[in-house]
């Protein structure tokens, strides 16, 4: 019986283009999840959109002196574009800036405050003079009231990861003119009452099913809850931009951007649920006991869900789903230096997808995923691995054997002849390996999964060049038909166990086997009107999707389709190419 399985995505700024960090962090390990379940027959949705209403947004606006809306009409359309072009298969990837997403956020917002855990209250928050404004938490940094950082920011710090309020930073400075006549003021806002959903969360991370969260999230969470450090949290700010307070005497402040954000979970998925047409759909993920809601993010997102929207939910309708899993990445590192928007360090996936084809830059990002620490990714590792394991390991096996085949026995599977202790050895390897990479993806260790993967097409290897069947053809013409045979069955699974992490080419090796129909659904981006305007989503239709997750049932007489090389080499000058073009920024 097929299960639910909610895929719940970071939703990026869109104050810019996406580069490798955001699509290790979090998208493709979601896709690659989500894909894995789709062929395991399973009802996935997969959700997520670009957040409009932070102040990177109005940041960027003023830097360039536009609306905040003209920054998002330009970079979410290019952002949706790049993951479509990456195959990041989401059911609905949208945004936050729409009717549906203020409608779903002030409805949590009216019936937060019904149910007493969000009140009015005034608050101390910091005033430029100068400026005549006040800061919200993007437009201040400071030293950092936790580890002395002196590049905190006014809600968050990058250092050490802790969240705080703006007046407790250190020497703050004014993000919009750099001056430090800045002064605390009071102001009146409505806050989240944290500290009372202390318990009640809690109790819910020791229901006992927690045991295969990583351990940096259980550990992170944990501390903060047994801490009892949770206080109140102000969840509106006096700006322009962002969702309105659905209550009259507010039109000069706006519901603030990290108590709106993650509303777009439960957004997206409503939306999604009336452009299918069933409004209601979307319950079957989030209030059906036996759905599992996995939430994929980067390490500074884990107190954002794995406490603070848990407890929106618990506030607002107990027959929500909690996250099942929240399998936060650690931070992918470029050369040795950390991703810097604002420091043009950084690789452009968009770019990158001009010069590379996508299967190699998933296949690079997935083999070094920074599941468990940060990891440094390298122009030469990625030149590494396409040319070792995607050329000579993976392609060169699918190509060469498949060539063989269609040249030499008519262009179909050969009838194999009675196996040998190596055919035998080579196959019986096939089931096994589907459960050690089924039982890895289930626990979200995609880099594991792939190893294993590529460790059978290694086996693969070996086994061609200990029967060299292009020798053995010219004595024993039988005995090459058995190991193509054997061959092609063992790529054929293979087929299978890749597509999640390259769909691309596995669609094609697909039809190379001789195979019509596709091994997943299409993804497409479609305009979505509403009301009062338009905006751009990516979507996913599976309903052409034909193929299962299990080994090869490849039969002898199956017709073949001529075949070209999957993947291309490249040349060793890559290397300091790209990393001149990141230097000049």
């Amino acid at each position: 019986m097929s299960e639910k399985i909610l895929v719940s995505v970071a939703w990026p700024y869109c104050n810019g283009d996406m580069h490798i960090g955001h699509i290790a962090g979090a998208y493709l390990p979601a896709d690659i999840f989500a894909r894995y379940h789709r062929l395991r027959g399973n009802d996935v949705l997969m959700v997520s959109g670009s957040d409009t209403h932070g102040t990177p947004i109005t940041v960027r606006a003023e830097e360039e002196g536009i609306t905040p809306r003209e920054v998002v009409d330009r970079y979410h359309p290019r952002n949706t574009e790049t993951l479509r072009r990456l195959g990041i298969s989401f059911d609905l990837f949208t945004e936050t800036d729409t009717e549906n997403h203020w409608a779903v956020t002030q409805d949590l917002f009216k019936t937060h405050l019904e149910h007493g855990y969000v009140y009015r209250d005034s608050m101390k928050q910091l005033y430029c003079v100068d400026c005549a404004r006040w800061l919200a938490d993007r437009y201040v940094e400071g030293t950092c009231p936790f580890c002395a950082s002196e590049a905190a920011r006014g809600d968050q710090c990058d250092n050490c990861g802790r969240i705080y309020d703006a007046i407790e930073l250190g020497s703050p400075r004014c993000g919009y003119c750099g001056g430090a006549h800045i002064e605390i003021r009071t102001t009146e806002h409505f806050f989240l009452d944290l500290a009372r959903l202390n318990d009640p969360l809690l109790a819910w991370l020791d229901d006992g099913n927690k045991e295969h969260w990583r351990p940096n999230v259980i550990n992170a969470t944990r501390a903060r809850l047994e801490s009892r450090e949770l206080r109140s949290r102000p969840i509106t700010r006096d700006i322009q931009w962002g969702v309105p307070i659905p209550l009259p005497g507010y039109d000069d402040k706006r519901i603030y951007v990290w108590y709106d954000a993650v509303i777009g979970y439960l957004a997206a998925s409503k939306e999604w649920a009336v452009l299918t047409g069933d409004p209601a759909v979307w319950r079957a993920w989030w209030q059906n006991p036996e759905a599992r809601a996995y939430y994929f993010i980067g390490k500074d997102n884990i107190e954002f869900h794995t406490i603070i929207w848990p407890g929106m939910l618990i506030g607002y309708d107990e027959s929500l789903n909690l996250p099942y899993d929240v399998p936060a990445n650690e931070y992918l590192n470029v050369e040795g230096r950390k991703l810097s928007k604002s420091r043009r360090w950084m690789i452009v996936m968009r770019d990158a997808l001009d010069r590379y084809d996508p299967d190699p830059w998933r296949y690079a990002l997935a083999a070094s995923l920074p599941e468990s620490q940060d990891v440094n990714f390298t122009w030469d590792e990625f030149v590494r691995r396409n040319n070792e394991e995607l050329v000579s390991t993976w392609g060169n096996l699918a190509n060469r054997v498949l060539g063989f085949a269609y040249k030499r026995f008519d262009g179909r599977v050969p009838e194999p002849g009675e196996l040998d202790a190596d055919d035998r050895a080579l196959l019986g390897q096939v089931a096994p390996t589907f459960e050690r990479v089924t039982a890895s993806l289930d626990a979200v260790k995609l880099k594991a999964a792939l190893g294993e993967v590529m460790a059978l097409a290694r086996e693969a290897n070996r086994y061609l060049n200990l029967k060299e069947p292009w020798q053995q053809i010219k004595v024993d013409p039988a005995a090459a038909a058995t190991s193509i045979y054997v061959a092609l069955r063992v790529i054929d699974s293979l087929k299978t166990l890749f597509a999640p992490f390259l769909p691309f080419t596995s669609q094609q090796l697909h039809e190379y086997l001789g195979y019509d129909g596709q091994l997943f659904g299409r993804l497409y981006i479609e305009e979505v009107t509403e009301t009062g305007r338009r905006h751009l989503v990516l979507r996913y239709d599976g309903s052409d999707a034909c193929c299962g997750w299990a080994p090869s049932e490849l039969t002898p007489g199956q017709a073949l389709r001529q075949p070209r090389p999957l993947y291309v080499k490249l040349e060793p000058t890559v290397v300091d190419e790209e990393i001149e073009r990141m230097a000049a920024g």
